[in-house]
């Protein structure tokens, strides 16, 4: 039997590692702290392991799959690892261009590296897939049509609170993320943004009860298109990929923001990572207090002037008796590359989430059991 290598046990990992250890696969749990890990999974397993990249190697055999759910830097490290031992590799996380780099040796070993199957990257990527597809298909579709596409993802509190979030993953990569610069396209123009506080817009959602929302953008949307399937002669009027908060959280995080545009070298990230501790501290969820994940997708097609498709997946979900929302809309996903890699499912080499349309179906179809609301919107 093929073993399973799970490593990282935090906050995001419970939900999609269980789910594993229920379905009998073999799975061997790996954490920097073993007592964290024997909190999170000991009633299931006794096969806890004190991580190290090391101790990871050797264990590693042939065939086998090692999952990272540590922090990004480590992720390179285990799959240069798993090419050593011949082994495939899984994780949520955005492919880094030292991932990419690792393509060819995963192809030339008939390997996979899958990356970017949680939530945000992840499911996200699944409904721009079905989108982009339904388009395709549809009688709506011409070259001659100008496209809009938005994705908004975001944890926020279930019970809002004045600060208008509470922490549900790493409180010092929330933080990093408000220092990076954005690229976007707007209204057919490049939209280079410094910092996320500079590019708030408002957002109406497509929910059963009307609700707004304020947005920004983040990361680098550009190399999505590709990623998505858009032709590149198609007239792509607007292509944005972003955050999504409560309304009130740009005024709640004001001194936030003016704090993080003064903090500079070494001395910038230690305070960082004491107002990191400090907001953890002050707003964390209580146990059993739920949280809340929403995303929604939309692509939107217009041929003078008129709009002739327009689409949108929204999903809205709430931590309940199986746990936070964030948790297993990040780590459920990761269970079923798992299983996709297992049947031979995903090709050889260094992707991201998949587009075939028999998982497609597969995955979304399971992802609605996650959330209390998911639906294909058809606006028009």
């Amino acid at each position: 039997m093929t073993t399973i290598h799970w490593c990282g046990t935090g906050l995001s990992s419970g939900p999609g590692l269980r789910r594993l250890i229920e379905s009998g696969h073999k799975v061997v749990v790996w954490n920097r702290t073993v007592e964290k890990a024997q909190e999170a999974v000991g009633d299931l397993t006794q096969d806890i392991r004190a991580y190290s990249l090391q101790a990871l190697t050797d264990a590693l055999q042939a065939g086998d799959i090692a999952i990272s759910m540590l922090t990004a830097d480590h992720h390179v490290g285990i799959a240069k690892a798993c090419l050593e031992k011949n082994a495939h590799f899984v994780s949520s996380s955005y492919i880094a261009p030292e991932m990419r780099e690792l393509d060819a040796a995963f192809r030339a070993k008939g390997l996979v590296s899958v990356n970017e199957v949680g939530l945000d990257p992840g499911i996200d990527h699944l409904m721009a897939h079905d989108l982009v597809a339904r388009y395709r298909a549809s009688k709506a579709y011409s070259a001659e049509n100008v496209l809009s596409f938005t994705s908004y993802c975001g944890g926020v509190p279930k019970i809002p609170n004045p600060f208008r979030y509470k922490f549900s993953w790493a409180p010092l990569g929330v933080l990093k993320a408000l220092r990076s610069p954005s690229r976007s396209l707007k209204n057919f123009s490049e939209l280079r943004v410094a910092r996320p506080w500079d590019a708030i817009t408002r957002y109406d959602a497509p929910l059963p009860q009307p609700e707004s929302f304020e947005v920004y953008p983040n990361r680098d949307s550009y190399p999505f298109m590709e990623d998505y399937r858009f032709d590149k002669d198609w007239k792509v009027k607007d292509f944005v990929r972003g955050t999504i908060r409560l309304n009130g959280w740009e005024a709640a995080w004001t001194p936030v923001f003016r704090e993080i545009e003064t903090l500079e070298g070494p001395a910038g990230d230690a305070r960082l990572a004491e107002m990191a501790a400090q907001f953890v501290a002050e707003n964390s969820y209580a146990p059993g207090e739920p949280d809340r994940v929403i995303l929604f997708v939309s692509l939107k097609a217009e041929r003078d002037g008129r709009v002739v498709f327009h689409e949108t997946w929204a999903m809205d979900a709430w931590g309940d008796a199986r746990g936070s929302a964030m948790a297993r809309l990040v780590s459920t996903p990761v269970s079923f590359a798992v299983e996709s890699v297992l049947k031979r499912e995903i090709a050889a080499g260094v992707h991201g989430a998949p587009h075939d349309p028999k998982l497609l179906e597969s995955w979304l179809g399971q992802v609605r059991g996650l959330a209390q609301y998911m639906e294909r919107v058809v606006h028009i």
